[in-house]
């Protein structure tokens, strides 16, 4: 078994406590409303992929790096319609991430 790199540790990491996080602030928004919340209930989707996401980069799924990329781009894709800063900033994050889960390094941890 490969040892895992430090750059995948942190990033899982960090999937994992962003999307608690985000679960967290927005399952605050459920209430017993009619009609039912689908958008809130969307969100914590989201939210949840980015926890299942990290936590099978941390056990070495190589499905897992592939859904964080994605769950970034579409993030980035998100901040087009709310502004040019959130764009930006999503954008460079995936670039970051990107780069760090595609090295050959992961690319070899990944490969198990």
């Amino acid at each position: 078994m490969n040892k895992r790199p430090l750059s995948v540790t942190l990033i899982g990491w960090l999937f994992i406590a962003t999307g608690v996080a985000g679960l967290a602030f927005h399952a605050a928004e459920f209430r017993a409303l009619h009609p039912f919340p689908y958008d809130t209930l969307l969100v914590c989707l989201v939210s949840a992929i980015a926890i299942v996401s990290g936590a099978y980069m941390l056990r070495g799924g190589n499905w897992a790096r592939w859904l964080a990329i994605v769950w970034l781009a579409f993030h980035a894709i998100l901040g087009a319609f709310h502004s040019l800063q959130q764009l930006v900033v999503h954008s460079l994050l995936l670039a970051v991430i990107a780069h760090f889960l595609l090295r050959p390094k992961a690319r070899e941890y990944f490969r198990q």
